[in-house]
């Protein structure tokens, strides 16, 4: 093919045995340019595909967009300065064995369960089975390596006791967060409620958690950093599980990709996520009352949650309902024995997906759920002490010289700790605000929300800064700032919608943990699982519900 010049070629199938490779209508394509036809028995019948291609390693990329009628798109996009490993070189090479493997992707997806609601379709997120489409994911799982892996497993454990120790610090939570109750409204509504528990002296003698810490391998250092703990609605441990099962079945499927599917490990997460829910409905002891999962009222990702109700009732007989928070204000009521009646069931375990934003509370009615609930003896995953103990600002403050040491006593345990805690700051130190401001890229300004879209970076974390800082705002109470972490890029197959985009991407490990304490007894500590989050590298954000990144899984190096 002719230098410098770029084209895209179209795969037309006539019949589902014969498919024909033409050239597509192109300006910048030669005269002089051909193109052999010949057949192959790979792709069904009516699935037309466009292709963009770079015809020459010296040419520029451009970003080309060609519709296809068979509902998959391939958008390439290069970076310059990467070059492609193998496997990418192979598969770009071959343009209708990458056809094959996105087809059969995609059916795999379809037959098993990995699916969403599509926001743009009306009840998608009401209606179980209307306006289901694929969740987006990787088509190939992302190289990590097993040292940091392993590292990260046995972070777990830790961060899980941790958690727990740090919730029982009724007085600590409240210091470390109330110049943020002047600032923050949301917090500090969290803070009254919590505040409300303190004063009845309430006790958790049964705490459920179910975390999710995550971490990038900064490419710098070579070091596993943290990003955030999670400890309310730690999402997709349904759907993060069915995504390693679909790369060992296209891995062990197409052998000459050269990859061990043995390389991507298990992931139980569904199946331990559901044994520790019900682990927490034994210990309450009443097996006629119910799993309560409080859900949004409009949840596109609703799938991930039935898979764990469906687990749930197939494993361990335990039934699991649903409600919003409004439900819950308008049909709850408490016993005088502290027991929660929800439509005329009683409750055991209370399973937060909802309640972590803001967008959750739209009115008084859902703040009256959260302190019914509360205020119950139920099992609640979480807790609003756990709750708090998960929020940016407690992260920060951990990270402090000496501060572990109030919650641990093991010097391993805590060095371990010490070691994933990414740089960490306050607005107080003023030092670090003028590096800040200074030098942007190096930072992320975080505020105490959580579900994505809410960091700020660059430009703009400069400007708000400077903002915040002119104004002598007590608002700069309610961020903190954390060191930016840079991983290494890796090309990379993201599907989304049925269109399948090559880029540089990133990924972001999330490793799910397990907690269950009754009675002062340890009944279950555990790292359960992971989520392998996957993003183009020119974004910022990286959350799969928000729009940014796609579900991926682990391949160990």
């Amino acid at each position: 093919m002719g230098n410098g010049s770029s084209s895209c070629l179209t795969v037309s199938v006539p019949n589902p045995y014969i498919t024909t490779i033409s050239p597509c209508k192109s300006k910048s394509l030669s005269s002089s340019t051909s193109i052999p036809t010949f057949s192959t028995n790979i792709i069904p019948q009516n699935f037309l595909i466009k292709i963009p291609i770079t015809m020459s390693n010296h040419s520029s990329p451009s970003n080309l967009s060609v519709k296809c009628g068979g509902g998959v798109e391939i958008k390439e996009t290069q970076d310059e300065n990467t070059s492609n490993k193998p496997i990418f070189e192979t598969l770009n090479s071959v343009p209708d064995l990458l056809q094959k493997l996105i087809y059969d992707a995609l059916v795999w997806t379809s037959l098993h369960g990995l699916v969403v609601g599509h926001k743009s379709l009306q009840k998608s997120g009401t209606v179980p089975g209307v306006g289901m489409v694929h969740a987006p994911f990787a088509l190939l799982p992302m190289s990590f390596p097993k040292s940091h892996w392993e590292q990260a497993c046995e972070l777990a454990p830790v961060f899980n006791e941790l958690v727990d120790r740090v919730s029982l610090d009724g007085k600590f939570l409240q210091d470390s967060l109330s110049r943020m109750k002047k600032v923050d409204a949301f917090t500090s509504r969290l803070l009254d409620i919590h505040s409300k528990m303190l004063e009845l002296n309430k006790k958790e003698e049964i705490r459920l958690g179910l975390h999710r810490s995550d971490y990038m391998l900064d490419a710098q250092t070579k070091e596993l950093l943290q990003i955030e703990l999670n400890t309310i609605s730690s999402s997709f441990s349904g759907l993060s599980c069915l995504v390693g099962d679909l790369h060992r079945n296209l891995l062990n499927q197409y052998k000459g990709l050269g990859l061990d599917s043995k390389r991507v490990p298990a992931n139980g997460s569904v199946n331990q996520f559901a044994e520790a829910l019900a682990l927490a409905w034994k210990e309450y002891n009443n097996p006629r009352d119910v799993v309560m999962i409080v859900a949004q009222p409009e949840e596109t990702n609703m799938y991930d949650q039935h898979w764990l109700s469906f687990v749930l009732k197939e494993k361990h007989g335990v039934t699991m309902i649903r409600k919003t928070l409004r439900e819950v204000d308008e049909q709850g009521e408490l016993q005088p024995d502290g027991t929660l009646i929800i439509g005329g069931q009683a409750v055991a375990v209370i399973y937060f997906r909802a309640g972590y934003t803001p967008n959750d509370y739209p009115s008084e009615s859902e703040w009256r759920a959260r302190l019914l609930m509360e205020q119950s003896l139920a099992v609640k995953c979480p807790s609003i002490s756990y709750h708090l103990t998960g929020t940016k600002k407690i992260q920060q403050e951990l990270a402090k010289p000496g501060v572990l040491e109030r919650f641990m006593e093991d010097k391993d345990d805590i060095a371990k700790l010490r070691k994933c805690f990414a740089g960490l700051w306050s607005l107080d130190d003023t030092n670090v605000m003028k590096d800040a401001i200074e030098r942007p890229e190096s930072f992320v300004l975080k505020p105490q929300r959580e579900g994505g879209r809410n960091n700020i970076y660059g430009k703009d974390l400069s400007e708000t800064l400077l903002k915040l800082q002119k104004e002598n705002s007590e608002e700069l109470s309610a961020y903190i700032l954390m060191q930016r972490i840079f991983p290494t890029s890796s090309q990379t197959f993201l599907v989304r919608d049925g269109i399948c985009h090559q880029d540089q991407a990133i990924s972001e490990l999330g490793i799910y943990g397990a907690y269950l304490r009754s009675k002062g007894k340890v009944i279950l500590n555990e790292q359960s699982g992971y989520l392998m989050r996957t993003k183009v590298s020119s974004s910022d954000e990286g959350g799969v519900a928000a729009g940014f990144a796609v579900l991926d899984s682990v391949y160990l190096t």
